[in-house]
């Protein structure tokens, strides 16, 4: 199954120094993901930002979820504990 995010998702290294952007745009991933995180709706982010479309901000959350997926996560290793005589 092609991710749809591919269609809406590049990453050209003489764009925004490689980060992931919307197609056709300048505006990366990051931004979008943090707009969200601060609390703004999908609504709001297509007021300010209105030639984005609902798809994008969709092709956004594919984008990270698919980025979280693939991400390899290593075990921390636990804390010493020091005993004092």
């Amino acid at each position: 199954m092609t991710n749809q995010y591919q269609k809406r998702i590049v990453v050209d290294p003489k764009i925004m120094v490689g980060k992931p952007i919307i197609k056709g745009t300048r505006i990366t991933v990051e931004l979008i993901l943090r707009l969200m995180a601060q609390g703004m709706t999908e609504k709001e982010i297509l007021e300010n930002y209105n030639h984005l479309k609902k798809q994008d901000i969709k092709a956004v959350l594919g984008y990270a979820a698919h980025t979280i997926e693939e991400e390899r996560v290593l075990p921390l290793a636990s804390p010493r504990v020091h005993k004092y005589a």
